[in-house]
């Protein structure tokens, strides 16, 4: 078979200038986001000028567009964006950052027009503004410092209307950059701005972060409203500079009433939101501050407790790795026995499977046998297979909790899973020596027929 050839600089300049402009041509007769690039390449060769009349000529039609956008348009629209964008970061940017941030920041200025034109179904108009922000932040740097000064004059305007925190992202980004005389003029600016905006505030929390001056930037905190704060992020500033006393106070706030939560998976599946100050995040930054303070013993306590309460794998091995030489197989022990004790099994075998204790995740499958249910796919899917090499029978206990789930509630769009589910039951059974006091496959699996033979949706999807 021959191989592909492969595309390289070298491989292409040795087609010669004729046949690649040739092939550039058809390729841009077709693809209009190409055929922008190309001729922003072109423009380039005039200078950075003339690659910012083009950029601008785009800005303005797509400041000045208002008709909707179907969403079998979507992906064009998002392509012909991201040419824009392109055009600005590798043509203009190059020559003129200046040119090129205050470009960026126009075509952050268009993103709410833009989604109130589609529905961006899948979330990639969103994204693409949000990189074209971490691509204004990228270019901060080569700015000269009176141009430092006039993007922060010009974000100080947009803040007042950023619904999308895009120009707050980059005027967090453009804080830390700014000389003491600019800072001090941007705070004054933001100081004087009224209405319910944080994103003002937390700016000049940015800027006092950059003086040093952390009294400012916990007093700031306290005006932010209530669901937009966020003490952990504080402590972790604090704790950074120092200043462990604060980091400890702030770190234990994050549990008062009346702030945004927004829940994992694992913490629906384990139930700590009633107990959110057990969230492992937090419980290793304020263990970490402990730490700092030279409280071990309260630090590790902490991490005990927090482990006890959520059976996160990353704090027990915290835990373990902060004991003393020849502890660790006794606090392992115990640690272990917290997991099986678990009301929920199926916290207790998600634990074991990722610790991994294979030999402990087998013996709970069978311990709690009547307990599995098939409404936690993802946790008894992966533990099957994990077991499946040194644990066959267990493996065969949950793939058969999972099929009799899917079967028994008669959930259609999930027969594909079940399909796969009775044929690795079907590899797994010649290994099976002795099946207890379970049934054996040939009985399992006449059974199932038996009970679901007119499901044909299914067995339209079982292979012989």
């Amino acid at each position: 078979m021959a191989r592909k050839p492969a595309l390289s600089v070298e491989s292409l300049v040795a087609l010669g200038p004729e046949k690649l402009a040739q092939i550039i041509l058809d390729e841009a007769a077709d693809s209009a986001p190409f055929r922008k690039r190309v001729n922003a390449a072109l423009a380039a060769l005039k200078g950075p000028d003339a690659v910012a009349k083009l950029i601008d000529r785009r800005l303005g039609a797509l400041e000045r567009a208002q008709s909707l956008i179907p969403w079998e348009k979507e992906k064009a629209f998002v392509a012909d964006l991201q040419a824009t964008v392109d055009t600005i970061v590798k043509e203009l940017a190059p020559a003129d950052a200046f040119a090129a941030v205050n470009r960026l920041l126009r075509f952050l200025g268009t993103q709410e027009d833009v989604l109130e034109r589609t529905a961006d179904s899948g979330g990639r108009m969103g994204n693409l503004y949000w990189e074209a922000a971490e691509s204004a932040n990228g270019l901060l740097e080569r700015l000269k410092p009176v141009e430092r000064a006039q993007i922060a004059e010009w974000l100080t305007a947009a803040l007042e209307s950023d619904d999308y925190s895009l120009f707050l992202r980059v005027a967090l980004a453009l804080a830390p950059l700014l000389s003491d005389p600019q800072r001090k003029d941007w705070e004054a600016a933001l100081a004087k701005m009224r209405g319910d905006r944080s994103a003002p505030l937390e700016v000049r929390q940015a800027l006092a972060e950059a003086r040093g001056d952390m009294d400012a930037v916990m007093a700031l905190e306290a005006q932010l409203p209530s669901w937009r704060q966020n003490p952990m992020r504080l402590a972790e500033r604090l704790l950074a500079a120092g200043r462990h006393e604060d980091a400890l106070r702030w770190i234990r706030t994050e549990d008062k009433p009346n702030r945004l939560i927004v829940a994992t998976t694992a913490e629906l599946m384990a139930g700590t939101l009633q107990r959110r100050g057990f969230h492992p995040d937090k419980i290793r930054l304020e263990a970490k501050i402990l730490d700092a303070m030279k409280d071990r013993a309260a630090a590790q306590a902490l991490r005990w407790r927090g482990f006890e309460a959520t059976l996160d794998a990353g704090l027990l091995r915290d835990y373990i790795n902060k004991l003393d030489d020849f502890q660790e197989f006794d606090e392992l022990d115990r640690a272990f026995a917290v997991v099986a004790a678990c009301k929920d099994p199926h916290r207790a075998l998600d634990f074991f499977v990722r610790w991994p204790r294979l030999d402990l995740a087998a013996s709970l499958v069978f311990a709690r046998r009547g307990e599995w249910r098939g409404a936690y796919y993802d946790v008894l899917s992966d533990a099957a297979v994990a077991l499946e090499d040194g644990f066959p029978l267990a493996a065969t206990v949950l793939y058969r909790v999972l099929l009799d789930d899917i079967l028994g509630r008669g959930v259609s769009a999930a027969y594909g899973h079940g399909a796969r589910y009775l044929a690795r039951l079907g590899a797994l059974a010649p290994r099976i020596e002795t099946y207890a006091d379970l049934d054996n496959h040939t009985t399992y699996a006449l059974r199932v027929r038996k009970d679901h033979g007119r499901k044909a949706s299914f067995w339209s999807q079982v292979t012989a």
